[in-house]
This record gives structure tokens, C-alpha cells and sequence, in this order.
């Protein structure tokens, strides 16, 4: 099993186990995705994103609201205003060992370990948005992403994420 790390930093060369800013009540681990999910972070780290996915309990009536026009399993939505740094920032995809990482989020894809790990690999990620389409992915942009996140919170799709929120525009 393939798990990586991603940031916009290129010379990491340990990670330390620390606690996440929104998982104070945890101790210090190091966070790492597998290779299924690690589309979720091709994004800069604070940019706000709303991501989810089709599957069997997703009714016909949310199906043609979220999946209406699309070919596509998965839809990845993000704030217009973000188009640029997207398109401007290099993202660096650290490769990690798994031994020592335990799985947190099966339907996240999220792991952690809470000893220091030393990356096995890091790949450059440029043109994220090319890549996210060339793996047949959904990608959306909106002025607000609050009217998004309000529908998919009261809807059938149970297999979402909703990332960096506090960082999207106000209503």
C-alpha cells in the first residue's frame, strides 16, 4: 500500500508526529493519505474544496442534482478565486513507508503514525487541475462554496470531504 504526504514545501526530509490544528484533543501523529484519495490534496494546502462521490445509496433525485451532466464518479469543487494559485503552485507528493501507520478514516483514505518518518520518494506535481481531469475526475469551480457544502450536509451522498473551509469566502 502506497501512502503519501503532500505539501508545497520540497526539502522535507523528516516528519515528526504534531498535533493538527483541528485535532487538538488528539496526540502528535504524522497524517498521510493512500493512493485512492490522494486526489483530495493536488489543491494548495489552504485552498477550500468540496469533494464527493457516487455510489449505490446516492438517490435518483441527488444523483441528477450533484452528478446531473457529468460521466464522471467523483466531482471536486473549488472557489473561482483560488483558479490561480492553483494553476501557480507546485505541489510536492512525499512518499511515506507504512509500516508504522495505522488506518484513522477508511472512507478519507486517512492514516497516521506516531513515530518520525523519513519520505521514500518525492514527486513534483504541476498543473494539478490537468492531472485531477486526466484521471476522469470532475472539477468545479464556484464563486461560494456554501451553498455547495449546505446541499451535500442534507443530502443521500454519505462519501464526501469538505476541506480547509474555514478559508472559503463568506456567504
Amino acid at each position: 500500500m502506497k501512502l503519501f504526504h503532500f505539501s508545497e514545501e520540497k526539502t522535507i526530509e523528516i516528519f515528526k508526529p504534531r498535533v493538527k490544528a483541528n485535532r487538538t484533543d488528539m496526540s502528535p501523529v504524522v497524517w498521510v493519505i493512500d493512493e485512492e484519495h490522494e486526489f483530495t490534496f493536488y489543491f494548495p494546502r489552504d485552498c477550500p474544496r468540496i469533494v464527493y462521490t457516487k455510489d449505490d445509496e446516492v438517490t435518483e433525485e441527488d444523483n441528477r442534482k450533484f452528478f446531473g451532466l457529468t460521466s464522471s464518479n467523483i466531482v471536486v469543487t473549488v472557489e473561482t478565486h483560488w483558479y490561480e494559485r492553483i494553476m501557480n503552485t507546485t505541489i510536492y507528493r512525499y512518499e511515506l513507508p507504512s509500516e508504522t501507520f495505522k488506518l484513522f478514516d477508511q472512507t478519507a483514505g486517512y492514516y497516521i503514525s506516531t513515530e518520525i518518518v523519513k519520505p521514500v520518494e518525492r514527486v513534483e506535481i504541476k498543473n494539478s487541475l490537468e492531472r485531477l481531469m486526466g484521471m476522469n475526475i470532475d472539477v468545479r469551480f464556484t464563486p461560494n462554496l456554501h451553498p455547495l457544502k449546505e446541499a451535500i450536509l442534507t443530502s443521500s451522498i454519505k462519501d464526501f470531504g469538505i476541506h480547509r473551509f474555514a478559508n472559503a469566502a463568506s456567504m
